[in-house]
């Protein structure tokens, strides 16, 4: 999987780079769900409140952005058959966002749009452009490069775009920079990071490593550039449509370019999996491979805001749009892939120098299964109920499902820091 040979030109990132990224985002993701279960009248608000802001970037900046931190620095030797430009850049991209992610959240649950606020979103740029740097040299000194690489360095690009005018958003509450108020930027801002960053990088690495823990020999570069591409105009459709006010149906021209994109990717890992040497497919890649249908279902509920956006029902709508993003289909493929990618890491920091001595755990055995599948369980469960009770805006569906969801964040953690702190067998 990772683990490269001794004669093999990639260098794996150490564990030390990792581990703090993956123990940060699995915190982050309790964080959101106790906030989520304090907060649930939010969630029958208009979606542009503090509780709802804090919450969302929570789980975009604290739990999604920094696992496919960690993961990346891991993952990316991989990708250019190279080994990682800078350590040093690595732990100064995590100190950066760790410091600034709770700064952000906390001037947003308090909406106090001054000095924290301001300093957290410095902080989280200077992060991604520690993040950046590192990744771009990583490909410059690398002799091999491929479409999943360009995926990913396109998709740290738009996160870059994505931060930028979040820091000019958080400043233009007080300093008047832009034209408009802040809010009115917000569908810009939101979209640069869901569909530049999280649905680029999210389809550039799940093309890679799908097939591979499938143990399929299915490549279609062709269509993979095609997906690229779709994606990529898409949103660069969306930016143009946006900045030149035009008509709100026009907006069905990025849904569809980025429709296509995503049924052509979604097609490429079905052919991955049809053409699979291993039959047997374990319930972590099942889960990864859910979270590729469930890339279908915000689109869908955004198809909907578009046709009722003079109505009040679009603002429920827009925060179910929000909600099946960061809680459907990005968490899905986060806790799917957490336990592939972790238990290789770990293992390979505990037993690589002893695994021809002996026997050795299987990297899975680092793990407790059972306790995953009852995190994918409370998981589904939590994530239609509350889903249920953002429809029907009521208070007691949405506990009910947040309970779940801290269930699954709880039972998430356990796994997570049981393969964190493994030891020696």
């Amino acid at each position: 999987m990772f683990i490269a040979g001794n004669n093999s030109p990639i260098k794996n990132t150490s564990y030390k780079v990792v581990f703090p990224f993956y123990s940060y985002a699995a915190l982050s993701f309790l964080v959101a769900t106790i906030l989520i279960l304090n907060n649930t009248s939010a969630f029958t608000q208009h979606y542009f409140n503090p509780h709802t802001l804090a919450i969302t970037h929570t789980m975009a900046l604290g739990w999604g952005t920094m696992i496919i931190l960690g993961a990346s620095h891991q993952l990316f030797p991989v990708l250019i058959e190279g080994k990682l430009y800078s350590n040093f850049l690595a732990y100064l991209s995590f100190i950066f966002a760790a410091t600034g992610i709770p700064l952000l959240v906390f001037a947003f649950y308090t909406f106090n749009m001054g000095l924290v606020a301001q300093a957290g979103a410095t902080l989280i740029n200077l992060a991604v452009i520690s993040y950046l740097v590192n990744l771009w040299l990583s490909m410059s000194n690398s002799k091999k490069q491929n479409i999943h690489a360009v995926f990913a360095l396109t998709a740290v690009l738009w996160l870059f775009t994505t931060t930028l005018l979040g820091f000019l958003l958080v400043w233009n509450y007080t300093s008047n920079l832009l034209s408009e108020d802040s809010v009115h930027y917000l569908s810009l801002h939101a979209h640069l990071g869901i569909i530049g960053w999280f649905l680029l990088m999210i389809m550039g690495v799940g093309s890679r490593l799908i097939p591979m823990f499938l143990i399929s020999k299915y490549e279609n570069v062709k269509r993979l550039w095609w997906v690229y591409s779709l994606i990529n105009a898409g949103l660069l459709s969306f930016i143009f449509i946006f900045i030149s006010s035009l008509k709100s149906l026009l907006y069905f021209i990025p849904i569809a370019l980025i429709g296509l994109g995503v049924i052509l990717f979604g097609k490429h890992i079905y052919q991955s999996y049809a053409k699979r040497i291993r039959k047997k497919v374990d319930e972590q890649v099942k889960t990864s491979m859910l979270s590729v249908a469930l890339t279908v279902v915000p689109i869908i509920v955004l198809i909907a805001i578009i046709l009722l956006f003079t109505t009040g029902n679009s603002v429920k709508l827009v925060l179910l749009y929000g909600f099946t993003i960061f809680f459907g289909w990005i968490t899905t493929i986060i806790l799917g892939m957490t336990f592939k990618t972790l238990p290789f890491i770990i293992w390979n920091k505990v037993y690589s120098s002893i695994a021809s001595l002996g026997k050795t755990p299987n990297p899975k055995e680092l793990f407790n299964n059972t306790i995953f599948i009852a995190s994918a369980i409370t998981y589904i469960i939590g994530f239609i109920i509350f889903g249920l009770g953002i429809i029907q805006t009521n208070i007691l569906i949405l506990n009910i499902g947040a309970i779940f969801l801290l269930i699954t964040a709880v039972l998430y953690n356990f796994n997570v820091f049981k393969i964190l702190l493994h030891k020696k067998k």
